[in-house]
């Protein structure tokens, strides 16, 4: 008799979570009810599973709401019903109209009105619903008569007083405005539960033929659905037979390109992969993937295929990945084995330049009406709750702010501080709005709009309204089409390589990027700013204590730099044990045997797969289960206990100790996070060693590149540092030489204006193409002849230096510039200028200091060009000893003089401390650890340099100062300001790069345990 039950996924309406409500549809004794959440269907698949577990017969619908007011409620009599009402709602989510107050014809859907906005004409069948108080009224004559065309319409919207009340909070962050605004129109009735139907059912007791219609509408509604059973599109040929021919076909002139032609091992493996292949329907996936893998090699682009695809030899013959899954004994299981119903994982990277030109070709080759995004639930989290909710309890600014950034305990006392604090926690995980997968996409048999509606984003690519959760279990296996900025300085490299130095490289021949001597001695150095994934202070650290100097050991500090592998502490144990080999011991014959290459420790997702297999004796897919609880894929809290129980029983079963069995479980557990599949970090590998190949022998372009394409971890100034101790000379931007990029002529690297942070894009753009039309500006006169620029800009680009070819100084310049463009607006040009030869004016002779071009700099770009910053300094002192030295001064107190580059917050359980990276005056990088005690006596005072005074600890092979005292050191006074408040201002915007971490504590060495010999046990 529930004709209309809203969810949390009614966004900023309900109040109720999906298990909450049929919880209390149980209680209530009901056995039908609908979910009609409004304008989505995000819900219906998991509300279907839980009305099946419960024996309560699930009705799906939406409720249609337009302008924030009910039009109607349709209920799909059955999935055609469903994929009719999708189809209208998406055709007007498109078009942005207004739903029509009148619903559409359709033919498999019961439409519901309101007995306030009933149409006077209604079809079979469309019905009015009456709310048990309105009952009295269908005996006046007006009503009397259309009774016949009546269902009871008891919504349900909240639970309780409580969630009455948050549900008007919501309404009110909804129409943004404050709580007292809100009117009766904007809310729920407060009738508007969930009763036991012996409660409702006296409402109609007068009028049986309304609870006739009701139950015809219950019997009538059948919506079926097949869990489980693919849904993504088929074939990519004409049938499975012809998918699975023409990917052999291409399997084998891939083995002949990757392997030669007498290679048994490869060929082995390929059968066995396209046996599993086929005996599971997966041809056309990799079909489709590989259609877009030659879609994008035939426009010229990069890309970089990982993800557990990367385990298979078809991918790898097929050029979806370049990964060799022999080479690496890639544990082939992971990836796809007969028991795993769901196809297998593609990630693929493109360039952010080019990955849109790929999302458009899936779109137009498959179908607008097949392809979608997937969608993605934000929740409210923290700081948005306390902005939220206290501003619908008309908060100030001020305390939204000191409520979002301060955490509870914090907070004021009084009783608004309260009721924002109560109100707001019961929001914590509820759905806030629907957003697009970052790059989950759906391709389709059917028509999408056969499983939802769909939206059209800011980004111009329809969403479908769940998640790649909901998708999965429902039959969808997403593309991952992905954008990554460490592809396009690979891509740009590679050109930039081609146009200044005319040298061709064909950079995916994994054989000149892979285990290359010289770059091996970088990445053991840890000499990688600039390189995808291994740039990072921690990242750069972990190279060095590993001495890492081949691409293994690379592919295993790839996947131990990930929190999950960090936090259980198997990082710092691989760290001992890869450099003690001899003072360990394997804790049983599994561990030497399975994971000797990681010396018994679970580096890899892979590895939980193996130990629950060899030695607890699950099967593998009671082991994936493990892994994707782990990976965070798993849903099902009670699938993992079982496998937990079975784990131990079966462990039991073969004659294991139980102690060490508990070990094992529990490093199992504490291995839980985002750890990589082996495939995965052999992937990143890859990918660090062609960036590293391009900076080992082409360092110049290779950083250009990385300028262009916005950096990675650190700011520019850190790339263009490491230009200039590559081999280039920085310029500042010219009108005669630079672009909106950086760019190149042989070794000289002039900045682009994209990098002048007040100059207009527009106008940066139209220096480059009047200059390509019309050649290079002969003079400032020229130059404001063709460009449409106003003092302020001209201004910027003298400050800059880049009329610099004229001969004049800045200070001549701007007293030309202003003598023409003071009374001057671009848009009021006149002809007469452009007319005028340039007039030679006779310029006082003004003396600038040397360090003025270096505080313009400092002004435009946020860093100097034309000196570094220890020339600024007033101290000539620079530190007694260099990062060079620091490993010879193990436990040894150093003074030292250092440029700030970054620092990362790292929470510990006395406090948060940092870790901070520098560079001596040499240019030579380093590291510190600033721990809590110390910072609140000598904290970061922003960026710029500072006399540190620490003890050097060398952490197997790797330096680090630990920082007892600091002090930030002035710059000299800034020779372009006279008052004294003014010549120091500009060094406050010398910038750093600051990383917060939001997580819990690493645990100490004595609480990881994590066993070095084999465990004792008594008989």
């Amino acid at each position: 008799m529930y004709l209309n039950c809203h969810s949390f996924h009614s966004l900023r309406y309900g109040t109720i979570s999906l298990k909450e409500l049929i919880a209390q549809a149980v209680a209530c004794g009901v056995k039908a009810m609908a979910l009609t959440d409004i304008n989505t269907v995000t819900g219906i698949y998991d509300f279907i599973r839980e009305c099946a577990d419960k024996g309560i017969k699930p009705l799906v619908g939406m409720e249609f709401r337009s302008e924030h007011r009910l039009r109607y409620i349709g209920l799909a009599k059955n999935a055609e019903g469903l994929g009719e009402m999708n189809r209208f709602l998406t055709t007007h989510n498109f078009s942005g109209e207004p739903l029509p107050l009148i619903a559409p014809e359709f033919k498999s859907v019961f439409v519901i009105y309101t007995l306030e906005n009933a149409p006077e004409f209604l079809r079979e069948n469309e019905f009015i619903g009456i709310r048990p108080d309105e009952v009295s009224k269908l005996f006046t004559s007006a009503f009397k008569n259309r009774i016949s065309k009546m269902v009871i319409l008891q919504s349900v919207t909240f639970s309780n007083k409580k969630q009455f009340n948050l549900h008007k909070i919501l309404r009110a962050i909804d129409t943004n405005i404050i709580l007292s605004k809100l009117t009766e129109a904007d809310y729920c009735r407060t009738s508007e539960k969930m009763l036991p139907l012996e409660s409702l059912i006296p409402y109609y007791e007068n009028h049986p033929e309304i609870i006739a219609n009701t139950q015809h509408i219950i019997d009538s509604s059948n919506f079926e659905y097949t869990f489980g059973t693919p849904k993504n599109k088929k074939f990519y040929t004409e049938n499975r037979q012809t998918d699975i021919a023409k990917l052999t076909e291409l399997a084998q002139e891939g083995l002949l390109y990757r392997y030669g032609k007498n290679h048994e091992l490869a060929k082995a493996r390929i059968e066995k992969e396209l046996k599993v292949i086929d005996e599971l329907g997966f041809s056309g996936y990799f079909l489709i993937t590989w259609d877009i893998i030659q879609y994008s090699n035939s426009q010229g682009f990069m890309h970089i295929g990982r993800g557990s695809g990367a385990n298979s030899i078809i991918a790898y013959c097929l050029g979806i990945t370049d990964i060799c899954p022999l080479e690496l004994d890639l544990y082939f299981e992971r990836f796809l084995n007969l028991n795993r119903k769901s196809p297998p994982d593609f990630d693929i990277d493109w360039s952010w330049k080019e990955r849109d030109i790929i999302l458009r070709y899936i779109f137009d080759k498959y179908g607008k009406d097949h392809v979608a995004f997937c969608g993605t639930n934000v929740e409210f989290k923290y700081r948005s709750i306390f902005r939220e909710v206290g501003k619908v309890f008309g908060l100030p600014k001020e305390e939204l702010d000191m409520l979002a950034k301060n955490p509870m305990a914090l907070h004021e006392t009084n009783s608004i501080v309260q009721l924002v604090q109560q109100y707001g926690m019961m929001l914590e995980k509820y759905p806030n709005q629907r957003s697009m997968h970052s790059c989950g996409i759906i391709i389709s048999e059917e028509p999408i709009t056969n499983y939802t509606p769909l939206e059209m984003p800011p980004k111009g690519f329809p969403i479908v309204l769940f998640d790649m959760h909901i998708a999965e279990e429902i039959g969808f296996e997403k593309f991952d089409i992905l954008s990554q900025r460490g592809i396009g300085h690979i891509d740009d490299s590679v050109k930039l390589i081609e146009k200044n130095q005319g040298i061709r490289l064909d950079i995916r021949d994994t054989s000149i990027s892979k285990n290359e001597a010289l770059c091996n001695t970088y990445l053991a150095q840890g000499n990688t700013i600039g390189c995808f994934y291994i740039e990072s202070p921690a990242m750069r650290g972990l190279l060095r204590r590993l001495n890492c100097d081949n691409y293994k050991i690379l592919v295993a500090a790839s996947s131990i730099i990930r929190p999950g592998v960090a936090q259980s502490g198997m990082m710092k144990e691989y760290i001992f044990r890869h450099n003690n080999p001899e003072q360990f011991e394997y804790f049983h014959t599994v561990f030497k045997e399975q994971l000797g290459e990681t010396y018994g420790i679970m580096v890899y997702q892979e590895d939980v797969i193996k130990i629950a297999q060899y030695y607890g004796g699950l099967p593998a897919a009671d082991g994936d289960i493990l892994r994707r609880a782990m990976s965070g894929k798993g849903r099902s809290r009670e699938a993992l206990q079982k496998v937990k129980d079975n784990f131990f029983a079966s462990c039991a079963q073969k004659g294991h100790p139980e102690m060490l069995s508990q070990e094992i479980y529990r490093q199992i557990e504490s291995f839980a996070g985002y750890s990589f599949c082996k495939a995965h970090s052999a992937s990143y590998a890859v990918e660090s060693y062609q960036s590293l190949y391009l900076k080992v022998y082409y360092p110049v372009e290779f950083m250009t590149a990385v300028i262009n394409n916005q950096g990675g971890f650190y700011r520019t100034e850190v790339y263009v540092h490491e230009a200039r101790m590559s081999g280039g000379t920085i310029h500042n931007p010219c009108v005669n030489k630079s672009e909106y990029q950086t760019t190149l002529y042989g070794t000289s690297i002039y900045l682009g204006f994209m990098h002048l942070q007040s100059l207009e894009s527009k106008i940066a753009h139209l220096i480059e193409s009047d200059r390509d039309k019309n050649g290079a500006f002969l003079s400032l006169e020229d130059f404001i002849n063709r460009i449409p620029i106003g003092i302020e800009g001209i201004k910027i680009l003298i400050f800059i230096g880049a009329f610099r070819f004229t001969g004049k100084t800045k200070n001549q310049l701007l007293v030309i510039a202003s003598l023409l463009l003071n009374k001057f607006k671009p848009e009021h040009k006149s002809l007469m200028l452009l007319q005028e030869p340039a007039k030679e004016y006779k310029l006082p002779t003004l003396d600038r200091s040397v360090f003025e071009d270096a505080f313009d700099e400092i002004e435009l770009l946020s860093f100097p060009v034309s000196c570094t910053v220890f020339d600024l300094l007033q101290t000539r002192h620079r530190g007694d000893v260099m990062a060079k030295d620091l490993v010879a001064n193990h436990k040894k107190q150093v003074r030292m003089l250092a440029y700030l580059i970054s620092r990362k917050q790292v929470p510990t359980k006395k406090g948060n401390m940092y870790f901070g990276t520098w560079i001596d005056h040499e240019g030579t990088y380093f590291d510190t650890a600033h721990f809590p005690d110390c910072l609140q006596q000598y904290p970061f005072q922003g960026g710029g340099c500072y006399l540190l005074l620490g003890n050097v600890e060398v952490d197997y092979h790797f330096p680090t100062i630990t920082i007892t005292k600091m002090a930030k050191m002035p710059f000299i006074p800034d020779p372009r300001y006279m008052d004294a408040k003014d010549q120091f201002k500009t060094q406050q915007m010398i910038k750093e790069d600051v990383s917060p971490t939001h997580r819990k504590p690493y645990p100490q060495g004595h609480e990881i345990n994590l066993p070095r010999h084999r465990m004792k046990f008594s008989n």
